[in-house]
């Protein structure tokens, strides 16, 4: 059966009490994070997408991994909402940046690649198609390659995908296809996430493999990896800080009811007006390449 979702807002945009929560086709609330199957199609190895940040935004949206439901929500840093800054040539994400459910990169193991423990959170996506999708929408895609990020000292792979409704979908089969047709995307992708975080004070970022792209099918066998570490922390009886309330996962035991699950939403506000975007949040920063 394929399964279809929604996007609920709650809170007021672009404060600290937005939300947004998923609903699947029967109404019920879920888990982003462990409600959502990974495969969207896994004989045709197609996996599933959680949008989180569109492209050309700032705001830093992300499932939060340690809420009820882990609705979708901004990141804080020091009480104020976080904003990734642009690092010329670099308007805000240039991609469409989400996870793939049910993955899980594990802190608690150290990856054999990389040398490096997991970072905490499901596997980061970045989707390279022409369409610029909208915070949380759930979207198929076919994964390219990905990309080693060392992000202060964590492991946090890069995965490269492309939606499959997107109209040149077809001719994208391989981390080289990328290249051929869409010549810079790749370079600029590792310029973006060497530098994003120097405007902050912070040193730029490094990378296993010298920065090097793998191919499909490393990139497949890692996403198979995180999502046998999420089973493992769904399974036990704790999952630490990281919150494992479901709806779906029947042999988890965090699994809630249906009730239980609506009645978290309802503790939230409805969707009220949005706060305006700081102005700075537009200002371009300047840095000679090392």
């Amino acid at each position: 059966m394929k399964m279809s979702y929604t996007a609920e807002e709650r809170g007021n945009p672009n404060t600290l009490s937005y939300r947004v929560f998923f609903k699947n086709s029967e109404g019920k609330y879920i888990s982003p994070f462990h409600d959502i199957p990974m495969y969207a199609d896994e004989a045709q190895n197609i996996f599933n997408m959680v949008v989180e940040v569109p492209r050309w935004t700032n705001a830093k949206m992300e499932i939060a991994t340690k809420d009820v439901l882990n609705p979708i929500k901004q990141d804080v840093k020091k009480g104020k909402l976080r904003y990734v800054a642009n690092v010329f040539p670099h308007k805000g994400y240039i991609w469409n940046y989400g996870a793939i459910p049910q993955t899980w990169e594990d802190p608690g193991h150290k990856d054999t690649e990389t040398g490096c423990c997991g970072d905490n959170d499901p596997i980061d996506v970045c989707e390279i198609g022409n369409k610029v999708c909208s915070i949380g929408e759930v979207i198929k895609v076919k994964v390219l390659g990905t990309l080693a990020l060392i992000d202060e000292g964590e492991t946090d792979w890069k995965v490269i995908a492309i939606n499959v409704e997107d109209p040149e979908a077809n001719a994208f089969n391989s981390i080289d296809d990328v290249r051929r047709l869409k010549p810079g995307y790749l370079e600029a992708t590792v310029d973006w996430f060497r530098r994003y975080k120097v405007p902050d004070g912070k040193p730029e970022n490094q990378f296993a493999f010298n920065g090097e792209f793998k191919d499909k099918d490393f990139a497949i066998n890692i996403i198979k990896s995180t999502n046998d570490y999420w089973k493992a922390l769904v399974s036990k009886k704790s999952g630490g800080e990281l919150n494992c309330t479901n709806t779906c996962v029947s042999y988890s035991p965090f699994l809630c009811t249906k009730e239980a699950a609506q009645a978290v939403v309802d503790e939230t506000s409805p969707c009220g007006i949005a706060d305006p975007v700081p102005s700075d949040v537009d200002k371009m920063y300047y840095y000679e390449k090392k």
